[in-house]
């Protein structure tokens, strides 16, 4: 697989991701480490079938094979993340934590300058920081946010989120050598874990009629396939690109959410896709240049 072919199928991802908001709005009151366990094992699941009818039980082996390291990396990054932003949110109001937990793109686009051989130019940057506005002008509603000293522990699980996905994702790169079928291993591993973690914290909701596709769906798209994509980007992609063409999720969640008719299109949602379009137009003009000399 080219550079540029892994870099649209990260981007696959993020469009995934994007459905996050609405199936999450139709799955009701089912708390959001239940709803974690019962997605990850949806996911988990359908990448098991997946990966023994293409290679058989060697899907299988080739997971329990893998150092221990693999594991925590890959365990440690979806379900850490998402722990993290849970508790989050339980700790600091949503707009605020859901602001600092978005900085994961721009410090990706930072880590990978460091951890590979990328390089990180000025223009990945700029579209990295472009991105980010047009994120904040998403999640704030054009509105400015305080912090409060009384939510700084909400905020620092905010930040320590956002540093364990971009970890998780820079660091990817490291192990490219590691199956994208071993994925499969991490999401029901991350469900037993978001299980226990349910049980500690929250009490148990049945879902009901509507909220059963929800959760389907959730499972098989933005906390299923969406790993596995992003897994292909960030091991074989164009890392900095990605990191800045990410900020388009919360964009376009937004406008999934509109034509849903669960949210109203704004000033501050056009100026935001003005933002986020040049960003990530911006960080990737490498790779158009690549794409066009090609």
């Amino acid at each position: 697989m080219t550079r540029n072919a892994a870099t649209l199928a990260g981007f696959g991802a993020v469009v995934l991701w994007s459905t996050l908001a609405l199936f999450t709005t139709l799955s009701g009151e089912v708390p959001p480490l239940q709803l974690l366990a019962m997605c990850f094992a949806i996911g988990g699941m359908l990448g098991l079938v997946a990966g023994v009818s293409r290679r058989g039980w060697r899907a299988v082996r080739d997971a329990g094979r893998q150092p221990w390291p693999v594991w925590v990396l890959g365990v440690g990054g979806l379900f850490g993340y998402h722990l993290l932003y849970v508790l989050a949110l339980r700790a600091a109001p949503p707009v605020q934590a859901s602001l600092i937990a978005y900085l994961w793109p721009l410090l990706i686009v930072l880590f990978a300058s460091l951890s590979t051989g990328d390089g990180l130019r000025a223009h990945h940057l700029a579209g990295a920081f472009l991105g980010f506005a047009g994120a904040a002008l998403i999640v704030t509603g054009g509105r400015g946010v305080a912090l409060s000293a009384d939510h700084a522990a909400g905020y620092a699980l905010a930040l320590v989120a956002a540093v364990v996905w971009a970890g998780y994702s820079v660091l990817s790169r490291r192990v490219a050598s590691v199956p994208t079928d071993v994925v499969t291993g991490f999401c029901l591993a991350a469900a037993v874990l978001s299980a226990v973690a349910h049980l500690a914290l929250e009490r148990t909701v049945a879902p009901q009629g509507v909220e059963w596709l929800a959760i389907l769906g959730l499972g098989v798209g933005p906390l299923g396939l969406a790993f596995f994509l992003w897994d292909i980007g960030v091991k074989r992609g164009d890392l900095p690109v990605l990191g800045a063409a990410s900020y388009a999720a919360p964009l376009l969640s937004t406008l999934v959410l509109v034509a849903a008719g669960q949210a109203q299109a704004t000033w501050a949602l056009g100026l935001a896709c003005l933002l986020i379009t040049g960003g990530a137009a911006l960080a990737a003009r490498d790779m158009l240049r690549r794409q066009a000399a090609a």
